[in-house]
């Protein structure tokens, strides 16, 4: 006989997801600036035009934010909630309708403020 598994509710779920990059572990939430989801990338990969390239123009690793001036020559600013391994003047791409800031081969998902 097996043993039934015992039910959460939706508030322990929630608990448990609670973005731990503010306590220096892997974030777990979804949210945007935070871990990027597998099917938001598959949705970027699927789009290629939509990409932008930009360079990076300042970063504040305190507040985690990023700004970029695009080769168009509009700026952005984007949030992180971890740490981007990027530096200013790196070039990267900006996805603009699935918020992924891609710096190399690496790929994050960002908050855009502006």
């Amino acid at each position: 006989m097996n043993t039934p598994l015992p039910h959460l509710s939706s508030v322990e779920v929630t608990e448990r997801a609670v973005c731990m990059c503010a306590h220096g572990g892997v974030c777990s939430s979804l949210a945007p600036g935070h871990s990027l989801h597998l099917i938001q990338a598959r949705l970027a990969s699927a789009t290629p035009t939509r990409w932008a390239d930009a360079i990076v123009t300042e970063i504040d690793r305190v507040d985690g934010t990023i700004g970029l001036r695009e080769l168009t020559g509009a700026t952005r600013t984007v949030w992180h909630a971890g740490s981007v391994d990027v530096t200013v003047g790196a070039p990267v791409a900006l996805h603009r309708d699935y918020d992924v800031l891609a710096v190399g081969r690496v790929q994050y998902n960002v908050a855009p403020l502006s």
